[in-house]
């Protein structure tokens, strides 16, 4: 597992998530970027659930039609994980130098990890020298080697190999930065909001203060609306994405989709309560959405509402050149949000080496 670094080369940006498979492939072009392969695969209810895959066939074939129908040549990709296997915590380790740390980490690990260390897969960056103290400021990411294995062998069913394993949360900012150029004291909210968890990560000057996967997204929409509405799964679907039904009037469909909504948004208040209680008392200045969800009826109102601060769709080809003759505009701006986690993978490919 990686989160910085990586060789330079082309990789496939691969994101799996519980709605789909996406792919995203960028090459250089002067000082930024063009898209040479835009793809998704949509996938079966209950093949992933919160971030587990629970069917590697089905994965898997998903993963080769978009390889084969798309005609991308390189099987190397990088992918990413979230979820509750997940562990992202910002640590003060004590150490007077870089060099220190790698022998201190292990150690200082143990008591933010609540899962055996033997069945973790673990990473780390030094941010730099911690504010108080003989100690350095340290992002440590863990993950279950369960959930990597899982996610080899299915990448391993489709013939490709992960040059690099990411972090959700960590490609959104990728995606953020490379398209919106933030400021350096800027604080930016990100959020992606798919079909059963929306990562949260708060960032300021690329460097991400804190990081939270909840277990809420699109598919609450979709179960609400079936329930309460009785409906098929096919139609709360259709409903949740704007299409109409003749049998549900709007005033129905708008309550309940707001109700969804504002689970969400208690969510993400909680979050940021407990950001400024542990972490920083100043103040986030923007909430940018990505994700299958970002774009519910009324979701980004709602948040404006609520925080009083900017909040916009996350266009992850802001500044990547997309060629006309090649690529259909409205489909890429219609699916821009969800290929967010993608984006942001396969930006990976120009990481100083």
């Amino acid at each position: 597992m990686a989160r910085f670094g990586g060789k330079s080369m082309r990789y496939v940006g691969l994101d799996i998530g519980s709605s789909s498979v996406k792919s995203v492939e960028l090459t250089r072009k002067g000082s930024g970027y063009e898209l040479q392969s835009i793809a998704m695969e949509p996938l079966a209810q209950d093949v992933v659930v919160d971030g587990a895959i629970m069917d590697a066939t089905s994965v898997s074939n998903a993963i080769s039609a978009i390889f084969t129908e798309n005609k991308i040549k390189s099987n190397d990709v990088v992918t990413s994980v979230s979820g509750h296997a997940v562990i992202v915590k910002r640590i003060a380790v004590a150490a007077a130098s870089e060099e220190e740390v790698g022998n201190a980490v292990q150690y200082e690990a143990q008591q933010y990890i609540p899962f055996d260390m033997a069945d973790v897969s673990m990473d780390y960056q030094v941010l730099g020298p911690a504010p108080t103290g003989n100690a350095m400021d340290v992002m440590l990411v863990a993950v279950k080697r369960e959930k990597i294995q899982n996610l080899m062998h299915v990448l391993g069913l489709a013939g490709k190999t992960a040059a690099i394993v990411d972090i959700d949360a960590f490609a959104l900012q990728n995606a953020y930065e490379a398209n919106y150029d933030p400021a350096p004291e800027q604080m930016a909210a990100l959020l992606n909001i798919g079909a059963s968890i929306m990562n949260i990560n708060i960032v300021r000057g690329g460097v991400p203060l804190f990081t939270r996967d909840v277990s809420v997204g699109g598919n609450q929409y979709t179960d609400t609306l079936q329930k309460e509405l009785d409906l098929s799964y096919d139609d709360a679907e259709k409903l949740k994405q704007g299409q109409e039904l003749p049998n549900v009037t709007a005033e129905a469909r708008d309550t309940h989709i707001r109700s969804v909504s504002e689970i969400l948004l208690l969510e993400i208040q909680k979050t940021f309560d407990f950001f400024r209680q542990t972490t920083s008392t100043d103040n986030i200045q923007a909430i940018y959405i990505g994700g299958g969800t970002a774009k519910i009826q009324g979701l980004a109102d709602l948040l404006r509402e609520e925080f009083s601060i900017p909040v916009e769709i996350l266009n992850p080809f802001k500044k990547v050149t997309i060629n006309p003759s090649r690529f259909d505009q409205a489909f890429t701006a219609d699916v821009g949000a969800r290929m967010s986690v993608a984006v942001g993978l396969a930006l990976r490919s120009f990481d100083t080496p």
